[in-house]
């Protein structure tokens, strides 16, 4: 099970991630997000993930992730900035996702069944899917009845009203490649809690140790 803990804005806490266990690490860079990070902030989840991962001697993914810039600038941020994979949030075409991959050669794609109702993974030709509830952020929970899991193929993420306490039924009921989380595992909008992290990661591993 691939967790993804987004919206990390500090060494301190991306360290704590992987320490417990994280695959990936996301950074949000949009101005309107209580999780937007500077670039300075953002260079430090970086290098923090790259030295915790080496301590680990494990791969972890980076991703910059993104909602409104174009798709091409944020593309030449995410490889200055130094992240594995850009992330394309939203209404973003499939000529958006081939102008960013080449640029940097990961980009996932993270949209809601909302917004595309016949939701394929690599319609836009992404390395990955993640599908959200219609308010990303927003914490609150959603309607996983629509998910296809036949239509999205073994490694797409699911994101949206994710925490502890309700990662294992989501898991057991869609069958997901991964989860990605942010607002909860925060004690406050924005703001990381460890404890909620390393919940979060251990509930989300003990859901598909039950299910295989």
């Amino acid at each position: 099970m691939y967790v993804k803990i987004c919206g990390l804005r500090d060494a301190a806490m991306t360290e704590h991630a992987i320490a417990a266990g994280a695959d990936a690490v996301g950074v949000v860079m949009s101005p309107a997000s209580p999780r937007h990070a500077t670039p300075e902030e953002a260079i430090a989840v970086v290098a923090a993930a790259r030295a915790a991962a080496a301590s680990a001697g494990r791969p972890v993914d980076t991703a910059l992730v993104v909602n409104r810039m174009p798709a091409e600038e944020a593309a030449r941020l995410a490889r200055t900035l130094g992240f594995d994979v850009l992330q394309l949030h939203g209404s973003y075409t499939a000529a958006d996702f081939a102008a960013a991959r080449a640029l940097i050669p990961r980009v996932w794609r993270a949209t809601s069944l909302a917004a595309d109702p016949e939701l394929r993974a690599g319609a836009r030709g992404e390395e990955r899917l993640l599908v959200d509830g219609a308010l990303p952020g927003s914490g609150e929970t959603w309607d996983l009845s629509p998910v296809a899991p036949e239509r999205l193929g073994d490694d797409w993420l699911l994101a949206g009203g994710l925490d502890a306490t309700t990662v294992g039924a989501a898991i057991a009921a869609v069958s997901p490649g991964g989860v990605d989380v942010s607002s909860g595992v925060e004690s406050a909008p924005g703001v990381k809690d460890p404890e909620r992290i390393t919940a979060f990661i251990a509930a989300a591993r003990r859901a598909h140790i039950t299910i295989r």
